[in-house]
């Protein structure tokens, strides 16, 4: 039986900005849990761990920039002793509530800037995945396929999972298109149960221009800031499921 795990960015409302998560924690295998820096609260993030405890989904820890203005999606050049500690110090957080709320971080997920930074900027891998292996070397680091970030963890000794991304479209090199440009996003449920049931039958995704991209992902993240997320999540959960295909998170042996 062919199996995935679907993951969903969770316990990222802040003030008066609220995404709810409750919905897609009922339906996703793992949970990336905001860790303050590009958004949620402590107050939130605490409840987010307690339902994800409820429902049994593992939690990761949503390391980003120190960038809530921006939703931790602009790149900042950082000295990279500072972005070292600065990602130890959300991994501390992030499991300190994790702990009170009764579970533990089990893995890493950079966000936004970071995670599309670290595929090509050297020095930046360099800082995160050392932070995350000074920390924990256990924890497995959720990436993209193909970037730099991914071949340095396991290089490091960490374990490497990589990922495809439901409503996002793709260059041909197996890069996420830019969401300053149109299509980025894709919001049709019947073109994303297509691309995904490709990616867990044959491990394969299309680009934007129809290449066909080998890929070994092993998690499908469903984002659940766009419009309509829990809905299309639910739908494509359904499909994978009649297909044939076990939802269980990579973290469970």
């Amino acid at each position: 039986m062919a199996r995935i795990d679907l993951n969903s960015d969770v316990g990222e409302s802040f003030g008066n900005w609220s995404i709810p998560d409750a919905s897609m924690l009922s339906i996703v295998s793992s949970a990336n849990v905001a860790c303050g820096f590009h958004a949620g609260d402590p107050l939130t993030i605490r409840g987010t761990l307690q339902s994800a405890v409820e429902k049994g989904v593992a939690v990761g820890a949503h390391i980003g920039y120190r960038d809530l203005a921006g939703f931790g999606r602009r790149f900042i050049d950082y000295r990279p002793r500072e972005l070292s500690a600065e990602v130890i110090y959300q991994l501390g957080a992030l499991d300190g509530l994790a702990r009170a709320a009764g579970t533990r971080i089990r893995y890493v997920k950079p966000h936004g800037g970071m995670y599309n930074t670290i595929v090509h900027h050297k020095d930046q891998a360099h800082a995160v995945i050392d932070a995350i292996a000074e920390y924990d070397e256990t924890l497995p680091v959720l990436l993209l396929p193909g970037g730099y970030a991914l071949d340095y963890a396991r290089k490091q000794g960490l374990r490497g999972v990589a990922e495809a991304f439901a409503d996002r479209a793709y260059n041909p090199d197996g890069t996420l298109v830019s969401r300053r440009e149109p299509g980025a996003v894709i919001d049709d449920a019947g073109q994303v149960v297509e691309n995904m049931l490709r990616l867990a039958q044959d491990g394969v995704l299309i680009a934007r221009d129809g290449t066909r991209i080998r890929t070994e992902a092993e998690s499908i993240c469903t984002h659940g800031d766009t419009a309509g997320a829990a809905q299309m999540a639910a739908t494509l959960r359904s499909a994978l499921e009649d297909a044939g295909v076990q939802i269980r998170s990579f973290v469970e042996a």
